[in-house]
């Protein structure tokens, strides 16, 4: 357990010396200073909470990577996590939204954060219909899947399995419930919402585009007796699927604090505990073990995405949030321990390597 997560431990320490050191900085008093500290910890379980089903679908996707991009992708994608999403991504929404230069909304996220939290907030319209977007095509994928045939809710995820046959029916239930929640808003955040759903729809296509063409280039490559293993599909996925995670921890974390610094800070530490806990369920095959986890992960995806969606018109606060992903995996679990001790000590090792 502590080589898992001896490296986010590590990181934990220096965010929140870090933080005392701003905190100091900024305010010059030790109570203020261990309040601000107890934000970025507050920040950094917001992010764990809501991440978990992250945390499982990215060892979906993990554990057909090799040992390299595994690592690459706690290095590499944990640079791109902290400092694109937790950092340079709220940024660059006050600069759009305000249309200013970026060192404008450098100075502005530093030194007026009440208009910054403002500005963020602002855009959430935007941020709801893509995030949420994304994430269902994500979820619905899972069960839209003819050659599934393991299912927890068996009597709706065999009727969906069933539609998938039905070339893009996902995309049209997706397009139908965003269009029903569109006529919900004023006409400006309307086109807004509709306008960054389709983006969000079309970013899970071209990502699945790229994985696709990159597996075809390696079977073309094993085929001519060169043996690669590649990846660079699953590194892509995975840093866009944290990017629409990390959505509502961006804007939730406004709930606790409206300066950049801790938000990034407290955020961070989050997220580098969700990456370690990824590795730690691919090293233990837990998903294996546990065969409806994987469904209460995806639909707990699904239900984020349909509250990222709904926010847009009705706001829900992130615990209830939390709350429903941390149910839906919570049963699943139980539901896959129930199933295994159904089973005898031989059938459950044979169930293992059926699937």
């Amino acid at each position: 357990m502590l080589k898992n997560f001896g490296g986010s431990i590590a990181f934990t320490l220096l965010c929140l010396a870090l933080a005392a050191a701003y905190g100091w900085y900024q305010t010059a008093s030790v109570p203020a200073t261990l309040a601000m500290l107890w934000i970025v910890v507050m920040l950094s379980v917001l992010e764990i909470s809501l991440s978990f089903d992250n945390a499982v679908v990215n060892a979906v996707v993990l554990g057909e990577m090799d040992a390299v991009w595994q690592r690459r992708f706690l290095t590499w994608g944990m640079v791109i996590a902290v400092f694109g999403m937790r950092i340079v991504f709220p940024v660059a929404i006050v600069a759009i939204a305000s249309g200013i230069g970026p060192v404008e909304a450098v100075r502005i996220s530093l030194t007026e954060p009440a208009r910054y939290e403002e500005i963020v907030s602002g855009a959430h319209v935007g941020i709801a219909g893509f995030g949420g977007a994304f994430l269902a095509m994500v979820g619905l994928s899972f069960f839209f899947d003819g050659e599934k045939d393991v299912h927890w809710i068996t009597w709706i995820e065999a009727r969906l399995a069933r539609f998938a046959d039905i070339k893009a029916a996902e995309i049209a239930i997706l397009l139908v419930a965003v269009y029903g929640i569109s006529l919900l808003l004023p006409p400006a955040e309307a086109l807004t919402f509709l306008g960054a759903s389709a983006l969000g729809i079309v970013t899970f296509i071209a990502v699945e585009a790229i994985g696709t063409l990159l597996e075809m280039r390696e079977e073309a490559q094993k085929a001519a007796g060169i043996m690669v293993r590649s990846g660079l599909a699953g590194f892509l996925y995975l840093n866009v699927l944290d990017a629409s995670f990390s959505f509502d921890g961006v804007i939730g974390a406004f709930a606790l604090s409206n300066n950049m610094v801790v938000i990034a800070l407290g955020l961070s530490i989050g997220a580098m505990f969700v990456r370690s806990l990824t590795l730690l369920l691919v090293k233990q095959g837990t998903l294996s073990e546990y065969r409806y986890l994987e469904h209460g992960a995806f639909w707990a995806i699904i239900a984020l995405a349909a509250i990222m969606l709904i926010s847009a018109h009705v706001e829900i606060p992130e615990t209830v949030t939390g709350l429903i992903g941390a149910v839906l995996i919570g049963l699943s679990l139980w539901w896959s321990v129930r199933h295994n001790r159904e089973l005898p000590d031989g059938e459950i090792e044979d169930a293992l390597r059926a699937e």
